[in-house]
């Protein structure tokens, strides 16, 4: 937590703070959207967080700032570059550092299959990247190296860039395709070990790469791999626009489905080896719509090569694709999964709440048991704040004894001798906030639909592109269609700024 701080904060989700809508000066203002936002990774801890929000013709780097002040914008824009190639339309950015001075670098793609890397603090190209036969839909920062980065095209290919020294004159290193994918692509992402790849797009496939070391010096033809080690058209029905590793889980979102997939590969498992790119699979039987190298053979005890294990209900995203989430996860903190919709709502999900849950109703289950064999006194067990009540619709229903226990749950969740059959459970609560709590928070059914934690409403009509995270977590920033950008905060105390180094 940051300093200041307490701990019970970490159960606290973003609320918005302030949003602003960039004047961009394109000749399409009809169509002005921010497509990607993306913060920036290597601040020393406690510097203020400094974001970039990709737009067609120009990206804005903006730095955040806590203060008690809730009237105060928290946003100071800080460099705005601009994009004057004639056929430029960008889509998505990514960080890096130049690997001599440390300075921040920004690299940003598009239209043009070009990508440009521009030195932040001056505002300044310092190289141009390239080799796509398409659109740049995608990029992404390997985490383990900040000198390599990835980009997913229409050409249906993922290329891996260095922007070391040593390769600067062939800084293309290695190309995933060959048999990987079919058509556009519009997603990609690393693993946190950098060792590992997943892209997705047009052709509902999601890949899974295992990437071999990547020589230090010059090499002169990049390393190509055909065949991914994972690959799937089972998971989504649809184009996917956007797949993420959650650990050695995956997380993915297509199209028309209005959910987001939480899903794990069986017997992956980034602590095993990695394999090598000879070692993928094949597809030999053309009819198989998934192949994998972790799993290639199945058993009673692994009878499939991937399994669901939630789905998180994201609502009212019409025909819209291009629509991405973005899951906050750091070690000590609450994973929280963020993502807007088309309908002008941005929804939360604290990943720590599902066992929290799971835990408080085990011990409730336990109390009651206890209480019925020993038949003393009430046991109370503490109720999570964040798990709210919910009343009694009909008035007359709070003076019963029934309500009188639902209430007195707001503070103490008590197990009760002898509950109303028809509006209360053996656990001691109304069946309407149970099955509120369930539809939140039970993780028991991998195919059913597990509401937001939260939902924040704005007004206008807002889509929502990017979703990105402060490194701390204390900022959760959405950029979309009318070049609008909406900050969400959590903790808001004031701290004393620190000068960031970047």
């Amino acid at each position: 937590m940051p300093p200041g701080i307490p701990d019970s904060a970490e159960w606290d989700l973003p609320k918005l703070r302030a949003s602003f809508i960039f004047q961009d000066d394109y000749q399409d203002q009809d169509l002005a959207e921010f497509f990607d936002v993306k913060f920036y990774p290597y601040n020393p801890p406690g510097a203020p967080p400094v974001f970039a929000a990709t737009s067609k013709k120009h990206v804005v780097v903006c730095r955040l700032v806590q203060t008690n002040d809730k009237d105060a914008n928290p946003c100071e824009i800080i460099q705005m570059i601009r994009d004057d190639d004639e056929k430029a339309n960008n889509f998505s950015c990514c960080w890096s550092k130049d690997p001599e001075t440390g300075r921040a670098w920004l690299c940003i793609a598009g239209k043009d299959a070009k990508i440009k890397v521009y030195n932040v603090k001056e505002g300044k190209l310092v190289k141009t990247l390239v080799g796509h036969g398409g659109d740049i839909s995608d990029l992404a920062t390997s985490p383990a190296n900040p000198c390599i980065i990835a980009s997913a095209s229409d050409d249906t290919t993922i290329k891996l860039w260095s922007l070391a020294p040593a390769h600067s004159a062939q800084p293309c290193i290695c190309i995933l395709g060959g048999e990987g994918h079919q058509y556009d692509l519009l997603s990609v992402a690393f693993h946190d070990n950098g060792r590992y790849v997943l892209s997705a797009g047009h052709d509902q496939v999601i890949n899974l790469w295992a990437l071999p070391e990547f020589p230090a010096q010059h090499i002169d033809i990049p390393i190509v791999l055909h065949y991914p080690h994972f690959s799937s058209s089972e998971v989504h029905n649809n184009l996917v626009d956007c797949v993420a590793f959650y650990g050695d889980l995956i997380l993915s979102r297509a199209c028309h489905e209005d959910t987001i997939v939480l899903w794990r590969v069986e017997g992956f498992s980034s602590d095993d080896p990695v394999p090598k790119p000879l070692e993928a699979p094949t597809p030999i039987d053309m009819a198989k719509q998934t192949r994998s190298y972790f799993a290639p053979t199945l058993s009673k005890a692994r009878p499939a090569m991937f399994t669901r294990l939630a789905q998180f209900h994201t609502p009212d995203c019409g025909v819209q694709f291009y629509m991405r989430f973005r899951m906050f996860h750091s070690p000590g903190k609450h994973p929280i999964l963020a993502f807007a919709n088309a309908k002008s709502r941005t929804m939360f999900w604290d990943f720590a709440r599902f066992s929290a849950y799971k835990e408080y109703m085990e011990e409730l289950q336990e109390a009651q048991k206890s209480h019925r064999a020993a038949s003393g006194d009430v046991r109370v067990v503490h109720k999570p704040n964040w798990l709210l009540i919910k009343r009694p619709k009909k008035a007359a229903d709070a003076k019963d004894a029934t309500s009188r226990l639902a209430n007195a749950a707001d503070k103490d969740s008590m197990v009760s001798a002898s509950p109303d059959p028809e509006s209360v459970t053996a656990l001691g609560h109304n069946t309407d906030t149970l099955q509120s709590w369930a539809e939140m928070y039970d993780l028991s059914n991998p195919v059913g639909l597990i509401k937001p934690h939260r939902v924040a409403q704005i007004d206008g009509g807002f889509v929502g592109r990017q979703v990105g995270w402060s490194p701390g977590g204390e900022w959760c920033v959405v950029v979309g269609n009318n070049n609008r950008a909406l900050i969400y905060q959590r903790w808001p105390k004031e701290r004393a700024p620190v000068t960031p180094t970047a």
